[in-house]
């Protein structure tokens, strides 16, 4: 299902005069997935609640279980696991939600899904005495993503970001010092320099668009200036200079092979590979590749570090990028009090404590990063709270689904990014998708 489908939606349109676009996505996605006989779901009784929750080690049915009990009897929370990768997870979603399921109580959503599903009136808006409960002491950017329109949709659960990992030994070699900021271009020389590589995500995938817009972040430049206009006064910054110096890193990285074999379909699970591999000399990832480092692979874990992440201009402070989740209340829930309950219990400063150390993810509250057992599992919480309060977010625009799907058809694969064409050829077909004159 494509994002254009439900653009009258998206624009307001739907809700004045309810045209058939709507009716008629709803139909067939109901059709799809055979949606219609379950609108109630599981969460239907009294008190019980569904929340849909990203796939992770267990971390978030165990916080439901505990609130559960916490409840005393309030609610009872029921988890269900949506698919493994972004995409797919907005598509389910979007499916049981323009089918008003009203068992999406809950919902763990990525930050750049907010906007999309608040302009389609598929979230329920946080209370007003509930809103700064939901933002104290939490960092900015998971609160700009779950706001949409000045309205708040969200409550930031956690909030992730990445940190340039690399191999102490390579870097010594290489003769780089890692306790001051590096370029791109100058990792990218290091492990050309030792025969080692650079991890990345360039899958054709969400996650090689968080690394494309960390790029754009990094020269000053923003994909779409003006996130919140509707679709066919959008203005985009993929061409121009910061679209030139993020093609130059792809491509740089690309041609000079320290990618690794497989840099065409690499996500963070292989970037990972890579880097604790014979061949492993720096790696962009998420804070959770340490835990998992300390699991798998404990002989490679002394010879890790970690800094910020590399710049893409010497002259300008790089943009880390910025991901988690955010857990909004379905509009068509039937239990919103209780959902917004749950939420409160479960995005606590507890709970994002107890979820950061069993789950790796990140908490979006800063006294988190201060907490005993959070430094014990994460010697750099310090740099992941500093990379947080100045990462990037993905453009925060209703149309998401759309930008993020172009940039990566332009962009991919790395080897064919050209410095001189590719943005601006993946710029006017971007706009051309969103004047209705292209088709994703």
């Amino acid at each position: 299902m494509g994002v254009r489908r439900l653009r009258g939606r998206l624009d307001g349109s739907a809700g004045r005069a309810g045209p058939p676009t709507v009716v008629l996505v709803a139909t067939a996605l109901l059709a799809g997935l055979g949606l219609a006989a379950c609108g109630s779901g599981s969460g239907s009784g009294s008190n019980a609640l569904t929340w849909y929750i990203n796939p992770d080690n267990g971390s978030q049915a165990k916080l439901a279980a505990e609130c559960t009990a916490q409840s005393n009897g309030a609610y009872k929370i029921t988890t269900s696991i949506l698919p493994n990768d972004a995409s797919t997870q907005r598509e389910q979603l979007l499916r049981r939600l323009a089918a008003d399921d009203s068992s999406t109580d809950l919902m763990s959503l990525d930050p750049v899904f907010v906007a999309e599903f608040a302009q389609a009136g598929f979230l329920q808006q946080v209370p007003e005495d509930l809103k700064a409960d939901f933002t104290a002491d939490t960092v900015q950017p998971a609160i700009d993503a779950s706001t949409w329109k000045d309205k708040l949709y969200a409550a930031p659960f956690w909030a992730n970001t990445q940190l340039l990992w690399y191999r102490k030994s390579v870097a010594e070699k290489a003769g780089l010092d890692m306790s001051k900021p590096v370029t791109w271009a100058q990792i990218i020389a290091a492990a050309k320099a030792e025969s080692k590589t650079v991890g990345v995500q360039a899958n054709r995938y969400e996650g090689y668009t968080v690394w494309i817009n960390a790029l754009y972040a990094g020269a000053g430049g923003s994909m779409v200036e003006n996130p919140t206009a509707k679709a066919e006064q959008i203005k985009l910054g993929i061409a121009g200079p910061a679209g030139t110096a993020a093609a130059t890193v792809i491509s740089g990285l690309a041609k000079s092979g320290v990618g690794g074999p497989s840099l065409s379909t690499e996500d963070e699970e292989a970037a990972r590979a890579l880097f604790q591999g014979d061949t492993g000399g720096f790696m962009v990832n998420w804070p959770y590749v340490w835990s998992a480092a300390n699991e798998q692979a404990k002989d490679v874990v002394p010879d890790i570090g970690w800094t910020r992440y590399p710049r893409t201009e010497a002259d300008k402070t790089s943009r880390p990028p910025f991901g988690g989740i955010e857990l909004a209340v379905g509009a068509a829930s039937k239990h919103k009090d209780l959902a917004f309950e749950a939420a409160k219990c479960i995005t606590s400063t507890k709970s994002q404590i107890e979820y950061m150390v069993n789950s790796g993810n990140p908490a979006a509250r800063n006294a988190a990063y201060d907490d005993a057992a959070v430094r014990k599992a994460f010697p750099m919480a310090d740099q992941i709270r500093a990379s947080l309060a100045t990462a990037a977010p993905r453009p925060i625009t209703a149309y998401y689904g759309d930008v993020s799907l172009a940039v990566q058809d332009g962009f991919h694969p790395p080897s064919k990014v050209d410095p001189r064409t590719t943005p601006e050829d993946t710029q006017k077909y971007l706009l051309e998708v969103l004047k209705g004159d292209a088709l994703l």
